[in-house]
């Protein structure tokens, strides 16, 4: 016997049922980014390793050990995209988008980290994601905010909480990483073994550990926003005044650093207490220096990126997840006239715009109609020789007693009944 396959782990299958929800939250946030002004960008799901070396940092988590990365037949590093933001500053670069001034650019799609797989994370995620490139003004960095925000209200997502931080500029985090390195060095016995190798590499990251006994010792570590020069710390009191005057509730956590080496100011995340240790549902910020990583000129940027997994868990938590959508009307048949009119009959119906399922099981109408009442449909229409003879369908509504009986249609106003009749 042939073994059956099994998909790899942490790439999860999207059946129909779930497919439908999916849908339904890209269309919401398909819409208020069109209310917005954002225009869509779809770049490849395969990069250049370089790309992500050079833009995320190659002493980052993300480089070091997730990604998926290989040789190619042209002997060429490629890698499977991690995140979206490196891919989406390539293209801008690459085909001259920044040149026609500042650009407001959305994507969506699958991520690929090799991670752990646990709850609203797996190894093929999901992300949809704001890129506001050549905009410097800390007014832009609440409006980011402030899109991330009405979107995931207008999902009915319920204990949010944004919590903001400023990293500074380039001057201000090497500041800061010598004070916090000098003190980590002299406390590193109480390290955990991860905080201990980053501190090596990628000393503020540590500042992001889940270790309990590593944030217990950090409470008395320097602070980020002590090493802010003027100007840093004024920039981060305009972005809290303009989402207080948006009434955006705001928690500043001096502890938020990001995971991705080119973030700089503002950087935030809106968390959930509805998700546990995984709280993190929408995480972005400023990366005004990635695009001259990329050897593009100087430009001010802020973006984020939600997880749709962890939103899907959040909605079905809440109950606001989309149900899937039912057909209008569910076609049955039997006999030989009736079999191929009725494929004649659907085809018709769904050139009028109705949405209809066809039952093409050849059972008889007792367990067709079965199937009628689990799909969901309103309506079933039913069409026997008889009826194909005579012009005619039986139209019964399955949301009446089993009982209620049907009423006779002619086909050529079976469109017009159906429509009136509504769902």
């Amino acid at each position: 016997m042939v073994e059956q396959l099994q998909s790899l782990r942490g790439m999860v299958d999207l059946l129909p049922a779930a497919t439908a929800r999916w849908q339904a939250l890209e269309a919401t946030a398909r819409e208020h980014f069109r209310r917005a002004g954002v225009v869509e960008i779809r770049t490849p799901l395969l990069e250049a390793t370089e790309l992500f070396a050079r833009g995320i940092g190659e002493a980052t988590d993300v480089v070091g050990k997730e990604m998926y990365s290989f040789i190619d037949r042209g002997e060429r590093s490629c890698t499977l995209r991690p995140e979206g933001t490196a891919g989406v500053v390539r293209a801008a670069l690459q085909h001259g988008l920044l040149s026609q001034g500042p650009q407001r650019l959305w994507y969506g799609g699958p991520m690929f980290r090799y991670e752990r797989p646990q709850g609203g994370r797996q190894r093929q995620f999901h992300q949809i994601g704001l890129e506001c490139l050549g905009f410097a003004d800390p007014r832009s960095d609440v409006e980011a905010i402030a899109i991330a925000w009405d979107l995931l209200a207008a999902l009915g997502l319920q204990e949010l909480t944004l919590e903001i931080n400023s990293l500074g500029t380039p001057g201000d985090r090497r500041r800061y990483r010598e004070r916090l390195v000098a003190w980590l060095e002299q406390h590193q016995a109480g390290l955990d073994p991860d905080s201990q190798q980053r501190l090596q590499t990628n000393p503020l990251r540590i500042l992001d550990s889940k270790n309990t006994d590593t944030q217990r010792l950090l409470a008395d570590a320097p602070q980020l926003a002590d090493s802010l020069d003027p100007a840093s710390r004024d920039r981060f009191e305009q972005v809290l005044a303009g989402l207080r005057q948006l009434q955006i509730p705001a928690v500043t956590n001096p502890r938020l650093v990001r995971g991705l080496d080119y973030y700089g100011h503002t950087a935030f995340e809106i968390t959930s207490g509805a998700l546990g240790a995984q709280a993190t549902v929408c995480g972005g910020g400023r990366y005004d220096g990635l695009v001259e990583q990329l050897g593009g000129p100087p430009t001010a940027c802020i973006g984020w990126a939600l997880g749709l997994e962890r939103l899907l868990i959040l909605q079905e938590r809440s109950g606001t997840a989309a149900a899937p959508g039912a057909p209008d009307a569910y076609l049955v048949s039997q006999g030989d006239a009736a079999g191929p009119l009725a494929v004649v009959l659907a085809r018709d119906l769904r050139r009028q715009g109705l949405a209809v399922e066809l039952d093409l099981s050849g059972a008889g109408f007792g367990k067709q109609l079965k199937r009628a009442d689990r799909s969901g449909a309103r309506w079933a229409v039913l069409l026997g020789d008889r009826e194909a003879e005579d012009g005619t369908v039986r139209l019964k509504d399955l949301r009446q007693a089993a009982d209620g009986g049907d009423a006779a249609v002619p086909q050529a106003d079976l469109a017009a009944r159906l429509r009136s009749a509504g769902g």
